[in-house]
């Protein structure tokens, strides 16, 4: 386990992925709880390899959300609903991480739906070069039926309470609207937290990642690289 600043982080981060050759663009997983961190990391990881002459996709698990009248068919408080009615696994791989692969032919969508308007979006078909980057955060990313499109992946660890400490700074739940604390609270508590734990029950996330970032300290993170 080593720590230090979030840019010795970063640093560290970005020679790790460089040192991973594929063949094809990397396809990397940035994992953990909601109001974790995945996506400021990814964003801040973005910047470092670009400012290294990389070639970066950047994607996210919403770009891939079924219409919300199908997330919430169980209901707007289900961990279950949350866990297996939230994402299009199918279409995410067809369209984007299987491209990318080794098979593929690097013709790919970065997503298919807004969820700003719940409605599905149609981007341009975008051919990436052999040497670039995908980084995707998002939860669940390293369930059994995912956890073979990753070329690296990322778990961000932090504590359930923090994340909700983090999302009522933020001021809005996941459902996507703005909210008061009593309703984030909530939906972290009846929908969010307990969804997490079904995901630690089944899939083991943190035992299959290639790098644990424990980032509860958002400016002195911890960080754990292991053997792949």
């Amino acid at each position: 386990m080593d720590d230090g600043t979030r840019s010795e982080l970063l640093s560290r981060l970005a020679e790790t992925i460089e040192s991973v050759t594929a063949g094809h663009p990397l396809r990397v997983a940035i994992d953990g709880p909601p109001a974790a961190g995945k996506t400021t990391l990814a964003d801040e990881l973005a910047v470092v390899l670009r400012a290294q002459g990389r070639e970066v996709i950047r994607a996210t698990i919403e770009g891939f959300l079924f219409p919300r009248v199908q997330r919430y068919q169980r209901g707007q408080y289900s961990p279950e609903g949350c866990y297996f009615d939230s994402h299009d696994h199918d279409t995410m791989c067809r369209v984007l991480l299987d491209p990318l692969g080794p098979s593929g032919d690097r013709k790919f969508q970065q997503a298919v739906y807004d969820r700003g308007t719940d409605t599905a979006l149609c981007l341009p078909v975008t051919e990436a070069p052999a040497d670039a980057v995908l980084l995707f955060d998002g939860v669940f990313l390293l369930r059994p039926e995912l956890a073979d499109r990753w070329d690296l992946s990322i778990f961000v660890s932090v504590t359930f309470e923090r994340t909700l400490d983090r999302a009522q700074t933020r001021g809005e739940a996941l459902a996507g609207s703005a909210a008061g604390a009593t309703e984030i609270e909530r939906a972290w508590h009846n929908r969010y937290i307990p969804s997490q734990q079904l995901y630690f029950a089944t899939a083991r996330p943190t035992d299959h990642a290639d790098i644990i970032v424990h980032n509860d300290e958002l400016q002195r993170p911890a960080w754990e690289i292991r053997s792949r």
